[in-house]
């Protein structure tokens, strides 16, 4: 067994930026199908034309697809609300579900924080575009001091944001600020998405505070660009727009923060930008790119002990 067999759900910008770069940069996966609700998606018909199964009929017409039994992996580029009828669907056919979506169904998982520990587990979340982006800086943070609090700001151009992504601000910031603190390491986290008008259209910028103990600032600065680095391994245009930035705080000049209290102890700052690969997006949606390569790298893994289990039966 060569590949495992895949299947996109959801014909929007994410799904279609996520079709071409496994059509680009195949691996281990074969992209096999993908399902649509709108019979003029320009998604649709790019997938036609490189000769892969396509419905508009959503999940109903999925399954009645023949290849759809032999499906292992489901990515699921949709929204939240239609991500849980689907889960329910595809987990009962035995698919492995990987959610684009901020649903939250499944665990959190940012591959160079902790795509290894959910490899098991049948559905898995990739949390957010910001959360993709600005988690692994906390978790860098978290991996060498206690962080207590964490904020995240995602400001992304509001052209790269299609119907899906402004129908889930919402979940956005819930999703986003509860994987901060269940992966990221933060007690407490917040998150905010901030949808840029400018014209020419900007690329995604993400900062990040944390509010830490127990570690000095050189160690800090390590941890994070040590975590950049590994980012880099699957999104060539995540990096520091600047240094690193220390504020101290002691006894006698406590930060406050507003649902947090008073703090002492030092504050990082840390601000990033991410251009796309411009795969089929212009490179300035790097908040989607970073969502699309994270589940494609995390669905090689899954395929990998996909592989395993089947060349072991």
């Amino acid at each position: 067994m060569d590949r495992v067999k895949a299947v996109i759900i959801g014909s929007g910008n994410i799904g279609t930026d996520l079709m071409i770069k496994m059509i680009k940069y195949p691996q281990n996966m074969e992209l096999v199908a993908v399902v649509g609700i709108d019979p003029a998606s320009e998604g649709l018909a790019m997938a036609r034309e490189r000769g892969i199964t396509t419905t508009h009929e959503g999940l109903e017409g999925l399954q009645k697809l023949d290849v759809y039994p032999e499906i292992g992996i489901a990515f699921d580029a949709t929204s939240a609300y239609s991500h849980k009828v689907h889960d329910a669907a595809l987990r009962a056919d035995g698919k492995q579900v990987v959610d684009l979506t901020p649903a939250a169904i499944g665990p959190f998982t940012i591959p160079p924080v902790n795509m290894h520990a959910n490899l098991d587990q049948p559905n898995v979340n990739m949390v957010t575009c910001g959360g993709q982006a600005t988690i692994p800086m906390v978790a860098a943070v978290s991996q060498v001091a206690t962080v207590h609090y964490a904020e995240i700001v995602a400001s992304v151009s509001s052209r790269s944001a299609g119907p899906g992504t402004r129908a889930n601000i919402d979940e956005f910031t819930r999703t986003t600020a509860s994987a901060i603190e269940q992966v990221g390491g933060a007690a407490k986290g917040k998150a905010i998405i901030i949808l840029n008008p400018a014209e020419p259209p900007m690329i995604m910028r993400d900062t990040v505070f944390t509010l830490s103990e127990g570690a000095d600032e050189d160690t800090i600065r390590a941890s994070v660009e040590a975590m950049v680095a590994k980012v880099q391994a699957y999104v060539p245009g995540y990096r520091l727009k600047q240094a690193v930035q220390f504020e101290h705080f002691g006894d006698n000049n406590r930060l406050t923060i507003p649902g947090y209290g008073e703090f002492t102890g030092i504050k990082t700052s840390i601000f990033l930008e991410v251009e796309g690969a411009g795969d089929y997006l212009p490179s300035y949606s790097g908040n989607l790119d970073i969502m699309t390569a994270a589940a494609k790298a995390t669905g090689e893994l899954l395929a990998e002990k996909i592989m395993s289990r089947k060349a072991a039966a």
